[in-house]
Order: C-alpha cells, then sequence, then structure tokens
C-alpha cells in the first residue's frame, strides 16, 4: 500500500509535534498551569493573524507571540492566574480584529488562512513545512528532557528546590517559553483553539495511570503519539472527520478509559478492606 505525501507529510510532523506536546504538557499539569496553556491557545490565535494581516507567514506571528508571552509569564515563576485572566478578553478581541483587518485586506491572498489557524491544518503541510516543525518539536522534546530533573524537583516544592540552589525563576522562564513553543507547534496540528487538548489530556491519562513522576512523563509523550497517530489514521479513513477533531476524540476517549479504570481500581480496592475488617470483626 502506498500512503500519499500528505499523509506522511502529516505523520512525520505529527508525531514530532505530538512528543513535544506530551513530555511538555506532563508539567503544565503537575505545575497547575492548565490555564496558562488555555491562554497562550489565544495567543496563539492573535499572533498568527497578526502575522496573516502584515502579509508574513503565520508561524513568525506564532511562535513570537506564544514565546514572548511565555517568557514575561515565566517572569512571575508560577503564572497568576489573576494577571492571566486579566489579558484574557484583550488577546483574543486583539485577534479579533486582526482576523477582521486580514479578511478585510486579505494580505496572503488565502480565505481559508484563518479557519486553519482556529482548526490546524496538519493535512496541509508540505514536505518542507513538515521537517521544519518536526525540527522545531525535537529541539523542545530535547530541552525539556534536558531540564526534566530539576523542573520536576522545583515543580514539586518550589521553596525546598531555591533552598538547593536550583534556578526556580530561569527554569519558569525556560519552562513556560517552551510552554509557548509547544503551543505554537501544536496550533499547526489542532489548531488554536483545541491545541490544550493535546498538551493537557495525555497528561492528564498519565496522571491517571501511574503516580511516578519518570514513568508519567513518558507514558504521557507515549500517550500523545499514539493518540496523534490514531487521530490521523481515523480523519484518513473517515474524510469527514476533521484531523483536528479526530485526535483529540481519541485524546479524549483515552481519558474517560483511564479515569473509569482507576475509579473501578479505587472502589474495589475499598471493597476489599471493608470486607477485610468486616471479616477480622466476626472472626472476633
Amino acid at each position: 500500500m502506498t500512503w500519499p505525501p500528505f499523509l506522511l507529510h502529516a505523520l512525520l510532523a505529527g508525531t514530532a509535534i505530538a512528543a513535544a506536546a506530551g513530555l511538555v504538557g506532563y508539567f503544565v499539569v503537575l505545575r497547575a498551569q492548565v490555564f496558562t496553556g488555555d491562554a497562550l491557545s489565544h495567543v496563539a490565535f492573535t499572533g498568527a493573524l497578526a502575522a496573516l494581516a502584515v502579509g508574513i507567514d503565520e508561524r513568525f506571528g506564532l511562535f513570537a507571540a506564544t514565546i514572548g508571552v511565555g517568557v514575561a509569564l515565566g517572569g512571575r515563576g508560577r503564572a497568576d492566574d489573576v494577571v492571566i485572566g486579566t489579558v484574557f478578553a484583550w488577546i483574543l478581541g486583539l485577534g479579533v480584529f486582526f482576523l477582521t483587518l486580514y479578511t478585510t485586506n486579505n494580505s496572503a491572498g488565502n480565505g481559508n488562512a484563518g479557519v486553519n489557524v482556529l482548526f490546524g491544518s496538519i493535512f496541509g503541510l508540505n514536505l518542507s513545512e513538515a521537517v521544519t516543525a518536526a525540527i522545531i518539536a525535537s529541539v523542545i522534546v530535547a530541552a525539556t528532557l534536558v531540564i526534566a530533573r530539576p523542573l520536576l524537583f522545583a515543580s514539586i516544592d518550589n521553596a525546598v528546590a531555591a533552598a538547593r540552589g536550583i534556578p526556580v525563576r530561569m527554569l519558569g522562564y525556560g519552562f513556560l517559553a517552551l510552554v509557548g513553543a509547544a503551543a505554537a507547534e501544536a496550533s499547526q496540528a489542532v489548531g488554536a483553539l483545541l491545541l490544550l487538548g493535546l498538551l493537557a489530556t495525555p497528561a492528564g491519562t498519565a496522571q491517571r495511570l501511574t503516580t511516578r513522576p519518570y514513568s508519567a512523563l513518558l507514558i504521557s509523550a507515549a500517550l500523545a503519539v499514539a493518540e496523534m497517530w490514531a487521530g490521523l489514521a481515523l480523519s484518513y479513513t473517515m474524510p469527514a472527520l476533521p484531523p483536528s477533531f479526530a485526535i483529540l476524540a481519541v485524546a479524549t476517549g483515552g481519558y474517560a478509559l483511564a479515569l473509569l479504570s482507576t475509579r473501578r481500581r479505587a472502589q474495589s480496592v475499598t471493597a476489599s478492606v471493608v470486607v477485610s475488617e468486616l471479616s477480622s470483626k466476626i472472626n472476633h
């Protein structure tokens, strides 16, 4: 069977993007910064449309906006939800302004570009774009693995990590810059509106499956890649399903299964404890 080039390009870029999102997303969930990821999705939308409005490649706007805002938030150590919420609506409104400006002037000559920013266009990547996305995602993966140990320490106990000499402030800058880069990458696969799902859902599933941090980190990345492959395959075989929807549907299904599994396990353990206590009382 010969696979069409667009599917191979999507698999190449999607695999690397998913691995990066899975690794970075684990720390986003661990550090309770999911709201930050949500805010960056709107920043990605605004940045991409700003670039389109002035007639340049949307990827420049994506990365400049998400990494810039990520670094700004990282300067606060753990980003303040109040600060994020204050600018949240303004950023989204700015995105709508740039969308209006772009559609009015049609700067890039592509009427579908605004939709692609919102919902992704992974099947529309050419070989050059797919290779570029894969290289950038691989750099994000490598950088995340390099800082994983001190970042894990700082995520669990920031004060103790600082006392041990770990540069927690610089980690805050670095990590949220990586979140910004991962958000920009994920936007190309599932769009700005849905990128939070690719960052948070595999990580949430991994945390349901194990309490060991390093195992959860690897499981999160593996799940993200598997869900990317499954979603792309589903969308390819059922063209009516957009890739972004298919990918997130598979990811959500995986989380639901993990949630049900852990609840049943907890109920089973509770029942065993109750039976054991009752048996002990009867014997006495």
